[in-house]
This record gives structure tokens, sequence and C-alpha cells, in this order.
């Protein structure tokens, strides 16, 4: 890989973070206007040694990973609806109270539809759904939010 390719902004200019696409298992489950909980943790381990005096050997611990949330306005779809049902209540109760647990990616799209990096993660399940809030007085849009989590992820830099 040439040096430059290690500073060279995805799709040559900063790339504008406006549109995200969601894939479960390869199945677009839609596009998204925020995405957030994109983050990591390396917890840190300090080891005291007997006679060093001078510091604490510190090392790498546990990763920890947040939750993921989407938001977008409603669509006619019921996919992250029934993605969540699946995995929680009636549906995981007929499923032999059996998780099954997916592969999802989160991929930045730039404005002509090109897909420029996906983060893929690893055993992902929803845990939270929210609806549209509703009010007479309200001029905002419907949104739907979906909470997901997850085992870690992973980058992925799409080929050009």
């Amino acid at each position: 890989m040439a040096n430059s390719d290690i500073t060279t902004p995805l799709g040559g200019d900063l790339p504008i973070a406006n549109r995200f696409l969601f894939e479960l298992d390869g199945v677009e489950l839609g596009v998204f206007k925020e995405v957030s909980g994109l983050d990591v943790t390396v917890q840190v381990d300090e080891i005291r040694e007997g006679g060093q005096n001078g510091y604490v050997h510190r090392v790498p611990g546990r990763m920890t990973w947040p939750n993921l949330t989407f938001r977008r306005g409603v669509t006619n779809s019921n996919a992250l609806f029934d993605w969540f049902n699946k995995s929680s209540g009636e549906g995981f109760a007929s499923n032999d109270n059996k998780l099954t647990r997916s592969t999802g990616a989160v991929t930045v799209i730039d404005p002509v539809g090109n897909r420029l990096r996906s983060w893929e993660f690893i055993d992902v399940f929803p845990v939270r759904w929210k609806g549209p809030d509703f009010s007479v007085a309200s001029t905002d849009p419907l949104e739907e939010e979906l909470e997901v989590t997850h085992h870690g992820f992973r980058a992925v830099t799409q080929a050009s």
C-alpha cells in the first residue's frame, strides 16, 4: 500500500456523513439519517510488581462496545420492528428461547450511491425499538429508532 493511500480521505475529499445503509446478514434493512455508538474502549489493567516502586505495569484489558442507535424517518417497511419482535418476547419464546445472532453492517454511502466504508458488527441483535412521538402541535417528522447490541466490529474499506 502506498503511503498516500494511508492519508487520502475516502472518495478523495473528506466524506460527508449523511447517508448510512444498515444491512443484516447481507440484506438491506434501510438507509438511516443518524447512527451513533460506533465506539470501542479498552480497559487498562494495572499490575503492581513487588520491588518496582517507580511505576505500575499497565496492560490492555477487556474491550467494551456500546450499543448502536439507528434513527430514520418512518417508512412503510416493518423490517426493523419485525426483526425486533423475532428476537424478543413471543418471537423469542416460539424459537425455544434461542437467540439467532446476526452479522450487521453500517455502510457510508456517497452522494452518487457509491459505498465508501463499512463497519461489520459481530453477533448483533436488537434490544430497543422506539416509534414516533405524536402531538397535534408538532411539525416534526415521524421517526423511528432502533438500538442494537453486539460483540464488536471490524472496519472494511470498499474496493474502488
